[in-house]
């Protein structure tokens, strides 16, 4: 690993840590920034193909997005369509005839740079309201009592743990056992080095599950970090993908060692909705 990389690691981490733990409105604009550069590099991806997407206004409504998910998590859901249909009605009375490269890919960008993101809102909220003893909905533990947390907290941790133990673990099994190439849109990635990652996000999240007293235990925290762990592995094909196709090495050069915001935020865009739902719809059966 180069020392921008380990640097940059270094200094990401305790912030993304720092966000987490805050929760609230100081969550809320970590994760608007994340998903503002992101999706100015999206665009350049996008940009390169020579298609020409409704960015400001796609920028915009994402956003929005993020502020509704904060007030009114139960609402969000109806923004999007509404904010897809903004998006179209913008681009139909443009001077220059929009095509459905140029539609598709902006509707693309407000669902994989903005929707899928403002899950991790909603999840980091969970709990969160009750629990405020900060300016800005913000929260800070009087006593390190994981139980005594509240559950979006918990949960955002577990979920951000399962993707480091993904990651690591494909990258330093990757580079010590792997053979087998796993796929031609990523050449370096190897089906060893995804397996270890999975699996690493499967013990992890079994170790969780444990420490939240989850019903189930071990199976559901299992589930957990497999749902994670595959999560992550697509989310970073899908992002190299569309870097292939618009003919790039990396998403962009904000991170020394890293490249874009895309190149180390991929893994983290699919996993939200799947733990948001683990826990607020299949946790609940399985302890009534």
């Amino acid at each position: 690993m180069s020392l921008s990389r380990l640097v940059s690691a270094l200094v990401a981490i305790p912030v993304a840590l720092g966000m987490v733990f805050l929760g609230g409105w100081y969550f809320t604009l970590g994760i608007a920034l994340l998903v503002y550069l992101g999706q100015l590099e999206y665009f350049q991806l996008v940009r390169a193909k020579n298609i020409a997407p409704a960015a400001k206004t796609t920028l915009a409504v994402s956003q929005a997005l993020l502020v509704i998910s904060t007030l009114w998590p139960p609402l969000a859901d109806t923004v999007m369509p509404l904010a897809g249909t903004f998006i179209c009605f913008y681009l139909l009375f443009q001077p220059k005839l929009a095509t459905i490269a140029d539609i598709s890919s902006s509707i693309l960008g407000l669902f994989y740079g903005g929707y899928l993101p403002s899950y991790w809102v909603r999840l980091r909220s969970l709990g969160q309201p009750e629990a405020s003893n900060l300016p800005f909905g913000g929260y800070f533990p009087t006593a390190f009592d994981i139980r005594a947390m509240p559950p979006g907290l918990t949960v955002t941790l577990l979920a951000f743990f399962c993707i480091w133990a993904a990651d690591i673990g494909a990258y330093v099994f990757g580079k010590m056992i792997g053979r087998t190439r796993l796929s031609a849109i990523s050449p370096k990635k190897t089906v060893e080095g995804a397996v270890a990652g999975v699996l690493g996000s499967v013990i992890v999240g079994a170790i969780g599950s444990w420490l939240l007293g989850w019903p189930g235990f071990p199976l559901t925290g299992m589930a957990l970090g497999l749902l994670i762990g595959i999560a992550s592995l697509l989310g970073d094909l899908t992002e190299s993908m569309m870097k292939r196709d618009a003919g790039v090495k990396d998403s962009g050069q904000l991170i020394p060692g890293h490249g874009g915001i895309l190149d180390r935020a991929d893994s983290y865009v699919f996993t939200a909705p799947l733990v948001y739902y683990f826990v607020t719809l299949l946790l609940p059966l399985l302890q009534g």
